[in-house]
């Protein structure tokens, strides 16, 4: 079972190489597919649901296309997730108390919410800036790794 879906994957990349672009820069659909390898029509389709969701904003036109709606630091890897597979839930009784009779008293399921909160803190604390950051820093060490290498 996968808890982040491969759709999400790819949104999280989209979003995060809108991030690295300048703000109220649009990009175009099909460059961000193809800078990201994805689909066209899966990258219509995460665009349409992240702009639904407000995450991204679209401008029509010649250099129209989508750029983030909020600066990268306002946007949680939790926004992206939920705008395209909706909330993560560990099991079922977390997302509907009425779909398990023990449900009220059970200690699996009390355990479970604890991990449950946990793991959304988590995500939603993470930022597309805070992700850039790192990306950022490990583009430049391979640039000096890859430099060094180059020089011996």
């Amino acid at each position: 079972m996968d808890v982040i879906r491969r759709n999400t994957d790819y949104a999280l990349r989209a979003m995060l190489h809108l991030a690295g672009r300048r703000p109220r820069e649009s990009v175009s659909t099909r460059e961000l597919a193809n800078e990201e390898d994805i689909s066209y029509q899966l990258a219509s389709k995460l665009m349409q649901r992240l702009h639904k969701a407000g995450l991204v904003q679209s401008c029509m036109g010649p250099k129209g296309g989508f750029s983030l709606a909020r600066p990268p630091s306002k946007v949680s890897l939790l926004q992206i997730i939920e705008a395209i597979q909706g909330p993560i839930s560990l099991n079922m009784c977390l997302l509907d108390v009425d779909s398990c009779p023990r449900q009220p008293g059970c200690p699996v399921s009390r355990k479970l919410a604890e991990l449950q909160e946990y793991i959304n803190a988590y995500l939603c604390r993470f930022t597309l800036a805070e992700l850039l950051q790192k990306d950022n820093g490990n583009k430049k060490r391979a640039r000096i790794t890859n430099s060094g290498r180059n020089k011996t």
